[in-house]
């Protein structure tokens, strides 16, 4: 369960830090009942900024602020609504791979993916993150600084050589973690920055 406490140690957030971060987890599941088949959770400094589900096929913000995206970004619920939902079918991919690969066609699975980034608004310094876990353990996570996938068990390793062979793929992610994701923190952060120092979060 390695990868659950990771998923709680970056939830934990020192309210005097001036490191901010933008979390995205995704969760995948197949025939886990009473549960959506793909949720996603977005977080800013681990205030809860935005939702979407298969149930409701939306992404809803989840803080008032958040609405005030579309004043400088008409489209941008609509866009990254499509985003998510393009990441809902490519993970019903992944957990269809993956299920075969653990011998384990039935029964309920988990297939789960952590990406984002912090930033210190004092040094300008940004490191993102990425990690993908399946039922509960640990199965990929990747080095910012060498740009490629680590695979911490045998069953990852076709995944891991597979990814860390698409150039073009890692050099769009390292983009997204080190330019598009700190970017977009900024921008939430400036129309959030009021209501979450109340709150303590925003140093």
């Amino acid at each position: 369960m390695k990868f659950f406490v990771f998923l709680v140690l970056l939830g934990l957030h020192s309210a005097a830090a001036v490191t901010h971060s933008l979390k995205y987890f995704f969760t995948a599941s197949s025939q886990v009942p009473n549960f959506p088949e793909f949720v996603m959770v977005g977080m800013l400094d681990d205030v809860q900024i935005n939702h979407y589900d298969s149930n409701t096929m939306r992404l809803e913000p989840k803080q008032d602020w958040m609405n005030r995206v579309t004043e400088d970004d008409p489209q941008h619920w609509e866009w990254h609504t499509a985003r998510t939902v393009d990441n809902h079918q490519l993970f019903k991919g992944y957990i269809e791979t993956l299920k075969h690969r653990f011998n384990q066609t039935g029964g309920g699975h988990i297939f789960q993916w952590v990406i984002g980034c912090e930033w210190d608004d004092e040094t300008g310094d940004v490191n993102g993150f990425r990690l993908v876990g399946f039922d509960g353990e640990d199965f990929l996570s990747w080095d910012v600084k060498t740009n490629t996938w680590i695979a911490p068990k045998q069953q990852a390793v076709i995944t891991k050589n597979s990814w860390n062979n698409d150039k073009a793929q890692l050099a769009y992610y390292k983009y997204i973690l080190t330019q598009e994701f700190p970017d977009l923190l900024k921008k939430y952060l400036n129309y959030g920055r009021s209501s979450l120092m109340r709150t303590g979060r925003i140093t």
